[in-house]
């Protein structure tokens, strides 16, 4: 069994910063990429930004210079610093990854989510 638990989130005030972080634990034989997605109030889930096992890494336009993707391999932790929030950037924030449990067993998982709220 593998679990995704995420922390960090918060209430912020624009242009403030939060770091997101992404612990995976369980039977895990190797994970490869990692991301991070949000849904806002009444809108659809969106990639927020990913990074592969090897490092590299992609962003949502509207995130890019302001948001930076990480990762600890030792520790199966993904991590997400936010600078310069905006309100649009509230919503919650799910981390994912595309684990191999067994040499034939691989997926997604999710994890719980995490709020992060953006207001003055």
């Amino acid at each position: 069994q593998v679990q995704l638990v995420e922390s960090g989130g918060g209430l912020v005030q624009p242009g403030g910063s939060l770091r997101l972080s992404c612990a995976a634990s369980g039977s895990i034989f190797s994970i490869y990429t990692m991301g991070w997605y949000r849904q806002g109030p009444g809108k659809q889930r969106e990639l927020v930004a990913l990074i592969t096992s090897g490092g590299s890494t992609n962003y949502l336009d509207s995130v890019k210079g302001r948001f930076t993707i990480s990762r600890d391999n030792a520790k199966n932790t993904v991590y997400l610093q936010m600078t310069s929030l905006k309100p649009e950037d509230t919503a919650e924030y799910y981390c994912n990854a595309d684990i191999m449990t067994t040499i034939i067993t691989r997926r997604d998982y999710w994890g719980q989510g995490t709020q992060v709220t953006v207001s003055s």
